[in-house]
């Protein structure tokens, strides 16, 4: 068994049915061009390679790329590449092979303590979201990071990290993979999730303060909402503003959607800014 770095946060998925499940989520067909991150021993990546018609995988440790290279290297859809994920220019490094080029897939097993960086560089922010759309984004994360990005209001989960990642793509929870699958099993179980990006229908006005709206808002969860933005809204104003919305005055963040909370930044970046052009009386 190859040995494990605890560095990389490595742990080896042994359970075919989780495998054939990561597979079946990412719906491959024949002309899928799929990236996938951290491939380790390959175990995943030959599953990918069998239903998609080009695999790009990128893998940060180089014993395991000298591994793959003697596994996969001599298959014509594979590619592989080395170093850091989060500091590779991906598309740069894949203009020599027009065949890898401009993935439209994601499918990985990435390391958990990554993986915020990682949504981040595949999804954007708020105020700069990745212009470029992928189909979809099958990842095999710690389970409570799956229940927070994939929760919905009103439940103890729902929080800043899931408007902001729901607010640029759909977030579905597909299974749940308990520590038993892995080799060595982490200390925490796992879940498999689904993200289809997507350009808004109705995007914030000014995104950069619904980034700030959201961090206010959250700033504490045991507070209702008008107290955690009293100190950047007006109390009268925002009073005003819930209720022209229809949201209960003793509501939390959590009890928000997504779409509720781009009308609430909207309502309120327009008021500030009508009062910022407005001339002095």
């Amino acid at each position: 068994m190859t040995k494990t770095r605890k560095q990389f946060g490595q742990h080896w998925l042994r359970s075919e049915k989780a495998l054939a499940k990561i597979v079946s989520s990412a719906e491959l067909g024949e002309a899928d061009r799929v990236l996938e991150i951290g491939p380790g021993t390959g175990i995943l990546t030959r599953h990918l390679l069998a239903q998609a018609q080009a695999v790009v995988a990128v893998e940060i440790d180089r014993d395991l790329c000298q591994l793959l290279s003697k596994k996969l290297g001599q298959i014509d859809n594979f590619l592989l590449l080395q170093g850091d994920f989060l500091a590779l220019d991906v598309d740069n490094l894949l203009e020599p092979f027009p065949a890898f080029q401009r993935p439209n897939k994601i499918v990985a097993n990435i390391p958990y303590n990554i993986t915020g960086p990682i949504l981040e560089k595949l999804l954007g922010t708020i105020a700069h979201p990745n212009p470029i759309l992928l189909e979809s984004i099958v990842l095999l994360v710690q389970k409570e990071v799956a229940l927070r990005l994939c929760a919905r209001p009103n439940s103890t989960h729902f929080g800043a990290l899931s408007v902001r990642v729901q607010y640029l793509a759909a977030c579905e929870f597909i299974c749940d993979v308990p520590a038993k699958a892995f080799q060595p099993p982490p200390k925490v179980d796992s879940a498999v999730i689904r993200l289809r990006p997507r350009a808004i229908a109705q995007p914030a006005l000014n995104p950069r303060h619904l980034e700030n709206l959201i961090k206010a808002g959250f700033s504490s969860k045991r507070k209702m909402l008008r107290n955690n933005l009293k100190s950047t809204i007006d109390p009268d104003l925002l009073t005003q503003i819930l209720e022209s919305l229809g949201i209960n005055l003793q509501a939390r963040a959590e009890d928000l959607s997504v779409e509720q909370w781009v009308e609430l930044s909207n309502q309120v970046f327009s008021l500030k800014d009508l009062a910022v052009r407005s001339p002095a009386s």
